[in-house]
């Protein structure tokens, strides 16, 4: 078996692909693949994959027919992947030289389920560390025990999938893989299922993950109705968390976050499109009204005035089953 399998979705970042692949390559060794997955380029990227495929030692080109979104252009590199331990890479973003030999390094010394890495983040020249929110690190722990408190920032909302290795036995179990089709917020099911499911994790402090923030391509940068995925990620989490042995335990920090995200998207509202912005409006009032009302009710109480008071509001808006629906 091979030791490590980094999985590559790709779609349409022809301009960022080289400082992908060279950093791919300045990581090569002979016990390790890397597979990239075109997921219907039309920009040219299929034309460096192809190339790569031919130049880039241990490289594996997948294509889709169709384009399918990042969760699924993931789901099929892993189940292509023959490594003992999986990780995975965005297209636009780059790695140090021989990072994943110390990632796999440190998985194998803690001998747990997965490990969680800070990263890099890169906005045109800037530069910033972001650190994984978790203090205790370089010691295997029970991943359930990272989710609380709910009013703080946690490890699971720190959901960069790239920032981390995860071991096989994960995908034997079924816990590795996203939710097919989601277009954003795809790695928000994914880490709460992960820290419910796997049986040990553990934080390191390496870095060597480069993720560039501000991409044209992003959908973090695009206000078209693929933005409103986030939605239907956040109610699997609630609806999953909520079937769990310790939901009223974990719930409340599942609605809390769900409530955040819904109010940075209606504070930054201006950059949807029209008829997208009402339908987030109409969604998100709906996502509310499906929400263990008694654990909403106290998330509220604990946001500060101006997010619970937008909520709130939301919360009291009459939607026509026709506007959720749009």
């Amino acid at each position: 078996m091979l030791k490590l399998s980094v999985i590559v979705p790709f779609y349409n970042v022809r301009p960022y692909v080289p400082d992908a692949l060279r950093s791919l390559r300045a990581n090569a060794r002979d016990d390790f693949e890397f597979i990239l997955v075109d997921d219907c380029s039309t920009d040219g990227t299929a034309d460096l994959l192809a190339r790569a495929e031919r130049e880039l030692p241990g490289a594996v080109l997948i294509r889709h027919e169709k384009n399918g979104g990042l969760a699924t252009a993931r789901n099929t590199g892993i189940d292509h992947a023959r490594g003992a331990y999986l990780t995975f890479l965005d297209g636009d973003d780059w790695l140090a030289p021989g990072y994943y030999a110390r990632l796999v390094s440190a998985i194998e010394k803690l001998d747990c389920d997965f490990v969680r890495t800070d990263h890099v983040q890169c906005t045109a020249r800037a530069r910033a560390v972001h650190r994984v929110p978790h203090g205790r690190r370089n010691v295997a722990l029970n991943p359930r025990d990272a989710i609380l408190p709910s009013h703080r920032t946690t490890s699971v909302d720190y959901a960069y999938a790239w920032a981390g290795i995860y071991h096989r036995r994960l995908v034997e179990r079924g816990v590795l893989h996203f939710t097919d089709g989601l277009r954003t917020a795809e790695d928000r099911p994914w880490i709460w299922k992960l820290h419910r499911e796997a049986e040990s994790f553990a934080v390191t402090s390496l870095l060597g993950v480069f993720y560039r923030r501000g991409v044209s391509s992003s959908l973090t940068q695009i206000g078209d109705a693929r933005q409103l995925d986030f939605i239907r990620a956040f109610d699997q989490v609630i609806e999953e968390t909520a079937r769990d042995a310790d939901a009223a335990t974990l719930l409340p920090k599942a609605v809390r976050t769900y409530c955040a995200i819904i109010s940075h998207h209606l504070g930054t509202i201006e950059r949807f499109e029209p008829p997208v912005a009402r339908q987030l409006k109409a969604m998100s009032t709906a996502a509310l009204r499906r929400m263990p009302q008694d654990v909403l009710d106290d998330a509220l109480g604990s946001m500060d005035a101006e997010r619970a008071g937008r909520l709130r509001r939301l919360r009291r808006r009459p939607v026509p089953a026709a506007e959720v629906a749009a």
